[in-house]
């Protein structure tokens, strides 16, 4: 998924298009989805939508301008078209391409059900979303980080925090290979850099029998001034894609390349086996670029020795070997998603299940532990789970109060992590102790033989493990909590409940009722079972139960109950 509009050249479409034919070539049937101004792709890209989504191309709709100030307006039939292709084209994964615009691709992320991989190159675009909760829930929906460079790395990390792979910008080595070299100096021209430019053009007065190529690789980038001593052998040559940049790059003995320009143009030039002009300092004082193409050109005998070495430094960075690189990094992300099980214990009857629950044990819960399972029974639930905060008195009062009814008790505790939110241990013995890391305080539970239930994940208002921490641990957690009756906004639970989907994850569900009124509001109806083992395989086909009441009725009970707490 490219940002940049398909029917003009940009060097992260040269990118994504030398990369989806190297995946092709490995094996991979790939799609490239991106907006377009060319007539005849939007045509085909109906024509693939309606057929099924399976092109090699599919233009989603007209360009819209890109800003790092703009907000995101596009079309609703642009939206139409890509909502279209992430459910038909049974992607098993969507990478998105400078997802920091406000741009089709940071959509595709934030809405594909595949798994998602998101690529940084560039610094400048890194401004959208602006609100910090927009992009907590776009990283909490990636599940691997690429840069282009270690710096961009860096400057995307401080806007989407996490861990970087870095895959650099791909090549053509056979589009861009050594032809037989004439004395020629191509230069990156920019408009903004006159003292390079006014640098070069002094060294190449005093080199007679040297021509001089000014290099546009920019839309709009004006014409440099050619003094009349330069005329006949320095030229302006315009060429913004890979294809018209080779026929210069290939002849030429000596590249500079621009103070800001494009570092794929610079990769190019190595790749031709250009002798690259650009010393340490050249940014301060551009003067140097000048005494390093004079010292070059003066000295074939290290020009040959530079353009060998800038060839062998292209090694590895061939769209082959980005698209290597990627497909260890898809199938290592494809890891994480589990793989179904068939679904055991046909032969149980069903039961009721509701298994997060608070007592009087809970800080902040005034309901007594007979009275929890009296209640319980009352509402004909076969299983609950006893879950107070950092306290596991309440569950083992629970499981005694409980031997001699029909109901099954699970003890277990939520145990408030180090900064990283809450994480329920289900089937324990003992108490865990509060104030753990993430990591120790599921260590902790595992000791235990327990089982790690997850729950109300991306509860934003409270507490939560940062998007880092939970695709960390995803192998760790046993449970995850899909729907929580006590959530203010249910698309907390939504997101969710998309989350356990698209890693295929165990899902679980509870009132988290700290009041009689809530139990039951939210649970799963679920094949009975005996023990640890056999709980987890009734998950698998167990089906969530969603009965809210009104959550400012439920919490003023809390409330009433609380207060008269403190007044006894």
């Amino acid at each position: 998924m490219t940002p940049f509009a398909w029917s003009q050249p940009h060097d992260v479409n040269e990118h994504v298009a030398g990369v989806a034919e190297g995946l092709r070539e490995r094996g991979h049937s790939v799609t490239v989805l991106a907006p377009s101004n060319r007539a005849a792709d939007l045509a085909a890209g109906r024509r693939a939508l309606r057929d099924g989504a399976n092109a090699e191309l599919i233009a989603l709709g007209p360009a819209v301008p890109i800003s790092r100030r703009s907000r995101m307006g596009l079309p609703v039939g642009v939206r139409a078209n890509l909502s279209t292709a992430l459910a038909r084209g049974g992607f098993d994964v969507v990478h998105g391409f400078e997802p920091g615009l406000p741009s089709l691709s940071y959509l595709a992320l934030r809405d594909a059900h595949a798994l998602t991989v998101a690529s940084f190159f560039s610094a400048e675009r890194l401004g959208y979303p602006p609100g910090r909760a927009q992009r907590e829930r776009l990283l909490g929906r990636l599940d691997a980080l690429v840069a282009g460079s270690p710096e961009a790395a860096h400057a995307a990390s401080l806007r989407f925090p996490g861990e970087y792979r870095i895959v650099e910008e791909g090549v053509d080595d056979e589009l861009f290979r050594p032809a037989e070299k004439r004395q020629l100096v191509v230069l990156e021209w920019r408009p903004a850099e006159r003292p390079l430019s006014r640098a070069v053009i002094r060294a190449l007065r005093v080199l007679p029998d040297w021509e001089l190529v000014f290099l546009r690789t920019k839309p709009l980038a004006g014409r440099p001034t050619i003094p009349a001593r330069l005329r006949g052998r320095a030229h302006v040559r315009t060429a913004r894609d890979g294809r018209g940049r080779a026929t210069i790059l290939n002849e030429a003995a000596i590249f500079v390349p621009a103070l800001d320009g494009l570092p794929r143009v610079t990769l190019e030039a190595a790749a031709a086996g250009a002798a690259v002009a650009s010393p340490p300092g050249v940014q301060e004082q551009p003067e140097l670029a000048a005494a390093a193409l004079a010292r070059l050109a003066e000295n074939e005998l290290l020009r040959k020795e530079l353009s060998q070495e800038a060839r062998r430094s292209v090694e590895g960075k061939t769209f082959a070997d980005v698209a290597a690189a990627l497909e260890q990094l898809y199938q290592g992300v494809a890891q994480r998603r589990r793989q179904p099980t068939p679904g055991p214990l046909a032969d149980r009857e069903w039961i009721l299940s509701d298994l997060h629950l608070h007592t009087s044990w809970s800080h902040d819960c005034a309901i007594g532990v007979e009275q929890l399972l009296d209640q319980a029974e009352a509402q004909g639930l076969g299983t609950i789970a006893v879950t107070d905060h950092n306290v596991f008195g309440g569950a083992l009062e629970a499981v005694e109060l409980a031997r001699d009814r029909e109901l099954i008790v699970i003890p277990g505790e939520e145990v408030k992590t180090d900064g990283q939110g809450e994480v329920i241990g289900l089937f324990l013995n003992e108490e865990i102790p509060r104030g753990m890391s993430f990591s120790d305080t599921i260590a902790a539970i595992k000791d235990q033989g327990g089982l790690v239930y997850l729950p109300h994940p991306f509860d934003r208002l409270h507490a939560i493990p940062d998007p880092a921490t939970l695709h960390r641990h995803l192998a760790d957690i046993d449970i995850f909590e899909v729907y929580n009756a006590r959530l203010l906004f249910e698309a907390y639970n939504d997101e969710a409940l998309r989350f356990a989907r698209k890693y295929n994850l165990t899902m679980g569900a509870g009132s988290d009722a700290h009041v009689l009124q809530g139990l039951g509001t939210g649970g799963l109806r679920m094949r009975a079972f005996d023990g640890p083992k056999e709980f987890m395989l009734s998950l698998r086909s167990a089906e969530i139960l969603r009965r809210p009441k009104s959550l400012a009725y439920l919490q003023s009970l809390k409330w009433v109950a609380q207060v008269k707490e403190r007044v006894r």
